[in-house]
C-alpha cells in the first residue's frame, strides 16, 4: 500500500495511467478519499454523477489519487495552526516524492478549494485546474460546522488527547472565512491559471459560489451541464480537451 511519510502524517495515494501528472482531490468534504471518485453512497445510491478520473483520464495522464490527512487510510496529527496550507504541504510533498515539477489539479467538492490553494502556494507549478462542484459559504454555515464536528469525532476517537480547542481552531482556519474558504475573491480575480468549472447546485456546493468564480476568474471555461449519466461522456470529452490544450509540450 503506497504511503507518503510526512513528519506528522502518513498519506495514502495511488497512481493510474502514464503521462503528464494530474493530482486529484476527491469529493467528501473533510472525509475526502480515493473511493469517493467511483461507486455509490447513501446520497447517490445509483452511483455518483461525476466521472471517475482514475479511469476517464488515465489513458493520457498519470492520475494521482489520494486520501486527505485523517480521511480514509491517511492519518495525521492535528494542531491549532493547521489549515489549508497544511493540506497543500501534503499535496506538494507528494508531487515532489513522485518526481514531478509541473502538474494539473482536479478537485470535486472540497477539492475545488484545494485546487485554489495549490495555485496560491505553487503558481508556477500548477498548469491548469478542473473545479468540479466547488464548495463555498452561502446560506450553509451549518454544513461546515457539522463537517468540523465530524472531523473532530474521527480524530479524537483515535487520539483522545487532542483537545476540543484544537479542533475548534482547525475548523476556524478551514471554514472561518467566506467564498471558497481557501482563497479570497481578489486572489481568484487575479488568477491567470487556466480553470475549467463544472458548477455546483446544492447546499454544500452552492450555485452562487460557482457563479462568483465564473464572474471573477479571468481565464475560465464553464460547462454548465456536466452531471451523469446524461452528460457524463460530454463531461469527460470537455475535460480532456481542456487539459490537452493546457498541458505543457
Amino acid at each position: 500500500m503506497p504511503m507518503l511519510k510526512r513528519p506528522d502524517a502518513e498519506i495514502y495515494y495511488e497512481i493510474h495511467g502514464a503521462g503528464f501528472p494530474i493530482l486529484l482531490y476527491a469529493p467528501g468534504g473533510l472525509g475526502s478519499r480515493v473511493e469517493m471518485w467511483g461507486g455509490a453512497s447513501p446520497n447517490y445510491p445509483n452511483g455518483f454523477p461525476w466521472m471517475d478520473p482514475r479511469i476517464a483520464l488515465a489513458d493520457k495522464y498519470t492520475v494521482i489519487a489520494m486520501d486527505q490527512r485523517n480521511a480514509g487510510k491517511s492519518v495525521a496529527d492535528v494542531k491549532p495552526d493547521h489549515g489549508w496550507h497544511t493540506f497543500a504541504a501534503d499535496h506538494l510533498a507528494l508531487i515532489d516524492h513522485l518526481g514531478f515539477k509541473k502538474f494539473h489539479v482536479m478537485g470535486g467538492c472540497i477539492g475545488g478549494s484545494y485546487c485554489f490553494e495549490a495555485i496560491e502556494q505553487a503558481p508556477d507549478r500548477v498548469a491548469a485546474a478542473v473545479l468540479q462542484n466547488p464548495i463555498g459559504l452561502w446560506e450553509n454555515r451549518d454544513s461546515w460546522d457539522a463537517a468540523v464536528k465530524g472531523y473532530g469525532e474521527t480524530v479524537r476517537a483515535r487520539d483522545p488527547s487532542i483537545p476540543q480547542s484544537t479542533i475548534d481552531s482547525f475548523g476556524k482556519n478551514m471554514f472561518g472565512t467566506d467564498f471558497v474558504f481557501s482563497v479570497t475573491r481578489d486572489f481568484v480575480k487575479a488568477c491567470r491559471t487556466p480553470l475549467f468549472l463544472q458548477p455546483g447546485s446544492d447546499k454544500p456546493h452552492p450555485a452562487h459560489t460557482s457563479e462568483e468564480i465564473a464572474a471573477l476568474a479571468p481565464n475560465i471555461e464553464v460547462q454548465k451541464d456536466w452531471k451523469g449519466p446524461t452528460f457524463q461522456q460530454e463531461s469527460i470529452k470537455r475535460v480532456h480537451a481542456f487539459l490537452a490544450k493546457n498541458t505543457p509540450k
